[in-house]
């Protein structure tokens, strides 16, 4: 006979955001297909993100140059550098103003704090200085603003280019060769700047003869206007005539070869014209007034001895700011490559002495490898704690933390690098603790007593919305233990920014995560066990009582 006096079994009563979250997703078929796009969001970021050794810090400045021919340094103090000290003081975000004042020069250099746009910094340098110009002193020259390019400036890779073998390539040819492939170079996407260190160039070296320039009563004034009235290039001259018929004709060159400078007239002497060949020997050969020259030295295929040096010059890529410095380098490298045959051909030799793209790929893959062996130590020490499914279940939470994490930094345009993944290590014992909590309430309601009388949904809800409340309290507390070093200023504030924007990310996810999919996946791989039925004839202490 049914007994009707049996109270129904009241439902558990969700009253946190945790609990919330569980049931939600509990048997939602877009579950999986979320934690799918989660972990392949991860992978873009992965994959697309630029990567670097280290963050880019801004630092913005630059130089103010002001000349007054005929001042004196006491002079170009008073009316030039002071003056403009004090206007600059009035821009807004410079932290340091150094003046200095020479012969015929003033110079004023600006630092902004550090962390200010530089583009934003250039403008308003650039208004000040042109807003007070009407109170600069009569006989300034137009002041020359040259902004500090810090982002540029250090470059990713550099090659040392040097003659083959035995082969006498010449500094002339090897200059060409190389200004060659750096023109090629500067065509690479996200390449910012190039130079050459080193180089020598063609050109005709006159040695006057001090002696004979004596004897002729010149002076080396006369022949340096001498030899510049004649040093241009004269290009092809296109006209019309007054019929309107084009005209298109041509001046050869005046210098050509070592005799057309030796035939350049310097002066006259008693009426006979003194050529430049009477005072000097003129020679065909380099720039020997450059004493920027670099040698490099090679081991000897032999032995480990070294041999003997050899001129070099040394080209440097620099690449844009926040753009990836793997692609850069690699780029760049197939750009020499494509020349080897040529090289091969004039006997050039070449040598990667900085490669900044594959130290920055070595840095993240390492600490990427460290993050992986650092999952699967918590993986093993979960399977020892909770049983293996658990483990499962808390590791898969940590990949799809950090594919959320690094695809928020990839979109708020931050780079990979030591320190990002470093903030990702710090955190990685605190996202976890999340997804233990729930899994290990859940262990606790399945092999509790009274899970019998429960529905395995209805437990799983229950045990996360349980530890809703503290489990949030613990983790806002953890975040406010990293936002003062958001406020940290100077070059370390700026260096030490990606721990402050990506740790508290990543907690605020290992939360949702947490309540999300670890029911979810509890309801797939965890069952209930089965508790032995109390025999009838055995008296428990609460009966007794």
């Amino acid at each position: 006979m049914e007994n009707k006096n049996v109270t129904p079994k009241k439902e558990y009563e969700v009253i946190n955001i945790a609990g919330r979250l569980a049931k939600g997703f509990l048997k939602n078929p877009l579950t999986a297909v979320l934690g799918i796009f989660l972990l392949i969001m991860g992978y873009m970021a992965l994959s697309i993100m630029p990567r670097e050794e280290d963050p880019q810090i801004a630092i913005s400045g630059g130089s103010i140059i002001v000349a007054m021919p005929g001042a004196t340094p006491k002079e170009i103090e008073n009316i030039i550098v002071k003056p403009l000290e004090r206007k600059l003081r009035e821009v807004q975000g410079i932290e340091h103003i150094y003046g200095m004042a020479m012969d015929n020069v003033g110079i004023v250099n600006v630092m902004y704090y550090i962390g200010e746009n530089r583009e934003e910094s250039n403008l308003k340098l650039y208004d000040k200085v042109m807003q007070n110009m009407d109170t600069m002193p009569q006989g300034v020259m137009q002041p020359l603003i040259k902004p500090f390019d810090i982002d540029i400036d250090i470059p990713i890779i550099t090659v040392a280019f040097y003659p083959k073998g035995d082969n006498d390539v010449g500094d002339v040819a090897l200059f060409e060769m190389v200004r060659n492939v750096q023109h090629n170079v500067n065509a690479v996407d996200n390449v910012a700047k190039t130079t050459l260190k080193g180089a020598r160039k063609a050109q005709f070296n006159i040695e006057v003869d001090m002696g004979k320039l004596s004897a002729y009563h010149l002076s080396l004034g006369q022949i340096m206007q001498a030899v510049q009235s004649v040093a241009a290039d004269v290009p092809d001259v296109k006209g019309h005539t007054r019929e309107g018929e084009l005209v298109v004709f041509g001046i050869k060159n005046a210098i050509e070869d070592v005799a057309d400078v030796g035939d350049v007239m310097v002066a006259q002497y008693m009426g006979s014209p003194i050529y430049l060949r009477d005072v000097a020997r003129v020679t065909e050969g380099i720039d020997i007034q450059n004493f920027q020259t670099a040698e490099i030295i090679l081991k000897s295929e032999e032995n480990d001895s070294l041999g003997e040096s050899k001129n070099q010059i040394t080209l440097t890529i620099s690449k844009l700011a926040g753009t990836n410095a793997v692609f850069v380098a690699e780029e760049v490298l197939e750009v020499l490559e494509s020349y080897q045959k040529r090289f091969d051909d004039l006997g050039i030799g070449y040598l990667i002495t900085r490669n900044y793209g594959e130290r920055a790929n070595e840095a993240v893959n390492e600490l990427m490898h460290h993050l992986v062996i650092t999952i699967l130590i918590i993986a093993l020490m979960l399977v020892f704690a909770l049983g293996w499914r658990e483990s499962l279940i808390v590791t898969f939470s940590v990949p799809a933390i950090l594919a959320v994490t690094l695809f928020t930094a990839w979109m708020t345009g931050q780079t990979m690098n030591r320190i990002t993944l470093f903030a990702l290590l710090l955190s990685l014992g605190l996202l976890v603790d999340a997804a233990i909590i729930v899994i290990e309430n859940i262990h606790r309601h399945l092999h509790a007593h009274d899970s019998d009388d429960k529905e395995m949904e209805e437990l799983l809800i229950e045990a996360t919305d349980e530890i809703g409340a503290p489990t949030n309290i613990a983790t806002l507390a953890i975040i406010l233990t990293m936002v003062p070093m958001a406020f940290v200023g100077g070059m370390m504030g700026s260096f030490m920014k990606p721990i402050p924007y990506n740790v508290p990310v990543a907690l605020i996810v290992s939360l949702f995560v947490a309540y999300i999919f670890t029911p979810y996946l509890s309801l797939k791989l965890l069952k209930k066990p089965k508790h032995k039925e109390k025999d009838d004839n055995v008296i428990s202490k609460e009966e007794l009582k």
